[in-house]
């Protein structure tokens, strides 16, 4: 079984060599006393201050009771299978490779593929290794904080989209969690799903009482290879911790365990069944729910491999002709963006966790004319540091203050010496001030309806790695400046940036600071520090 850690090693290096992860570096702890000398030391190539080992004898029992203990978890069949598995995927993504010129070039000229190829080669192998792997991915494109730019602009192109499952075997797995017939819990199934994604698929249904509804179904045989997955991430990071020990300072075993807790976390559908009812009670509670909604569980029809909840219908914020058919009034695009900012923001630092991926396509103008947010895959949750920041980054970003956002950002980040807040002012207003020349690309077409009339349709692009490359600027800029940004920061930012393209789009008159629909601070919460404080 050693495919899957192989590719977590050769994942590492390939970060390592690209410029490695971007958490700020814990002190090197001296060994304990009595420690056992390794057997053989030498220092990492490219001038770091890194060492590679072999430990010595009794390191390495250890290190092989852990593997021993982390593949009889995950079981030795099912270890077995997934590492056939893994090699048909190597095997494909290797296929695949060789059709790619610059890559070929490269290893017939016997050089190291350039960071790009490599990550290139990585998402292929991950969609093709499936849900762990492209959970993985969508890690990597989510935490610019974390990893090197080309890896995180490669992954936002990872694809969560899987052939789906016959209906008897979704019929079976329903029954079996549910544990009546089909036929008793639902008047009828579409028995062709809305979406299929590496761990479920979604069928739209209609209960005995007449409600539209949707089913989300896990797929079979899921859990085991996450499980067996996760295991196998686990051997590699204790290999690379064992081997190469100033790799501990880089939390690598933290990142593998919040890895591990968000996957393991998607496979009981009661756990995100409680996340909408929290969100449906933030949504009440702060007198949003007039303005904005989201799905909510149907209890009884809901388990640890089912989830039905209520069904939304209307436009996705990307169809911008759509909104305007299905506007009852001019301004009704830019109500909605409002409403959507403001219920966004205000979920930030009065919600428990705050919705991570508000593209156009996961919010929705619904008939009955509300803000409906959709698919809570991917959230954000902020510790008290990064929480207290929020709200006077968000003016600052509104009013163009760039000081005043070098200053929260310094508040938010760890600083690893005194930063000089007007030079990273300067240097994030260079950021902002190419942003601002970049338009959202806007496609028009026709179509024909069913009743065979012509009409026309517009939809709103908004670049998913242009976004990361503003995200990543920032980023750098602030390490530049001797600033550490911790991970929510990349996922707060792109999706304030996402509102940013909204708002030149379909709100261009909207100003949000003084707008009274949009609440860019939450009341009785407390705001950010004084930014002469940071």
């Amino acid at each position: 079984m050693r495919t899957p850690p192989l590719l977590t090693l050769a994942l590492a290096a390939c970060l390592a060599r690209a410029g490695g992860f971007r958490l700020p570096l814990r002190a090197s702890a001296a060994p304990p006393p009595g420690a056992a000398e390794p057997l053989f030391s030498a220092p990492l190539p490219g001038g770091t201050s890194g060492r590679v080992v072999v430990p010595a004898p009794e390191v390495l029992r250890g290190l092989l009771n852990d593997v021993l203990g982390e593949v009889r978890s995950a079981g030795f069949a099912a270890g077995a299978t997934r590492t056939l598995q893994a090699q048909r995927a190597l095997l494909q993504t290797t296929l695949a490779l060789s059709r790619d010129a610059a890559f070929r070039d490269a290893l017939q000229r016997r050089q190291a593929p350039d960071t790009r190829s490599v990550a290139r080669a990585l998402r292929l192998l991950f969609e093709k290794l499936g849900a762990t792997y492209v959970k993985l991915g969508q890690f990597i494109a989510s935490s610019p904080t974390l990893f090197p730019e080309d890896f995180v602009l490669e992954f936002q192109k990872c694809l969560d989209q899987t052939t789906s499952v016959d209906f008897a075997t979704v019929k079976r797995i329903i029954e079996a969690d549910l544990g009546q017939p089909l036929s008793a819990l639902y008047a009828d199934v579409d028995p062709v799903p809305l979406a299929s994604a590496s761990i479920a698929q979604v069928h739209a249904a209609t209960l005995k009482s007449g409600e539209r509804v949707v089913i989300k179904v896990r797929k079979p045989g899921v859990e085991e290879v996450l499980k067996t997955d996760l295991a196998f991430l686990s051997i590699g990071t204790k290999i690379l911790e064992t081997f190469a020990p100033e790799l501990k300072r880089i939390s690598l075993a933290d990142i593998t365990a919040d890895i591990k807790d968000s996957m393991l976390g998607e496979l009981d559908f009661n756990q995100e069944a409680d996340n909408l009812v929290v969100y449906e009670r933030f949504l009440r509670e702060s007198e949003l729910d007039a303005t904005a909604t989201c799905p909510l569980p149907v209890r009884e029809l809901t388990a640890k491999k089912v989830l039905t909840m209520t069904r939304l219908d209307g436009v996705p914020l990307l169809d911008a002709e759509a909104l305007r058919r299905t506007a009852a009034t001019a301004g009704a695009a830019e109500a909605a963006v409002a409403t959507a900012l403001n219920v966004w923001s205000t979920s930030v630092v009065s919600c428990d966790f705050f919705h991570a991926d508000v593209h156009g396509g996961n919010l929705l103008l619904c008939d009955d004319g509300r803000v409906g947010f959709i698919d809570f895959g991917i959230v954000g949750r902020l510790p008290p540091k990064v929480w207290n920041a929020v709200t006077g980054l968000g003016e600052s970003f509104v009013t163009g203050d760039f000081e005043a956002m070098a200053k929260s950002l310094v508040a938010m980040g760890a600083a690893e010496e005194t930063v000089d807040t007007a030079k990273f002012g300067r240097d994030l207003e260079a950021i902002f001030d190419r942003m601002s020349r970049v338009q959202p690309t806007v496609t028009v077409g026709t179509t024909t309806t069913a009743s065979g009339d012509v009409a026309a349709f517009s939809t709103l692009d908004v670049d998913d790695e242009e976004v990361s490359r503003i995200v990543i600027d920032i980023i750098n800029a602030a390490e530049d400046n001797g600033l550490k940004l911790p991970r929510e920061f990349g996922l707060l930012t792109k999706q304030a940036l996402y509102f940013d393209r909204y708002l030149k789009s379909l709100a261009p008159d909207l100003d949000p600071l003084n707008d009274p629909r949009v609440q860019l601070s939450a009341p009785g919460r407390s705001a950010a520090p004084a930014l002469g404080d940071a």
